[in-house]
């Protein structure tokens, strides 16, 4: 999906659900933060560490962190819309930039972290995704995907043996968390 096309597939997300869940196109808070669970715990301690929240949307991730108690010495969020900027950085009171990830700088950071960032992202774009991600990464890139087979419809299910070939092409250490949600999986890639 062009940028275009997803920016304003967001914006009839806010105008009709406002700053939540459903805004950022989750279809509840529980699985926003069941996801959110999975990635804080493959994370672990990250106190010491530089975290990019890479498609942070409103910020929500930040403060699921704050709820519970594992903050990073320094979190960026990154969005490609303003709307999302400006909220991001009212409710993280963080650093929050306005970039497309596929082709605009990015800084370096511990981690990287995406989560629901690459549904509306062909194949294409997302290896781009993952590959800019994970080499911005010191320790490593966490990220969810949907997956599925032949599915229709706005959003990307994705094969697992074609994200298998995006990762092996970075000739990275990974392991895949499933069976936390249907049709979704959370890929966490390390650098060490």
């Amino acid at each position: 999906m062009s940028i275009s096309n997803q920016k304003l597939f967001y914006q009839k997300k806010i105008k009709r659900y406002g700053t939540t869940a459903c805004g950022v196109a989750w279809n509840s808070v529980h699985t926003q933060r069941r996801r959110f669970s999975i990635i804080n715990s493959a994370l672990g301690n990250i106190s010491q560490d530089i975290l990019v929240d890479a498609g942070c949307g409103f910020g929500d991730f930040y403060c699921y962190l704050k709820e519970k108690d594992n903050l990073p010495q320094k979190y960026i969020g990154i969005d490609f819309m303003q709307e999302m900027v400006d909220i991001a950085k009212e409710q993280t009171k963080c650093e929050i930039l306005k970039r497309d990830i596929l082709s605009q700088k990015v800084p370096m950071a511990d981690w990287y972290i995406a989560s629901g960032s690459m549904n509306l992202l062909t194949l294409t774009q997302t290896a781009i995704f993952i590959r800019r991600c994970y080499e911005h990464s010191r320790k490593g890139f966490i990220f969810n995907l949907l997956e599925g087979r032949g599915r229709r419809g706005i959003f990307q299910y994705y094969k697992r043996r074609d994200i298998l070939n995006i990762l092996k092409s970075l000739d990275v250490k990974f392991k895949i968390i499933d069976g936390y949600l249907e049709e979704d999986m959370t890929i966490v890639a390390r650098a060490y």
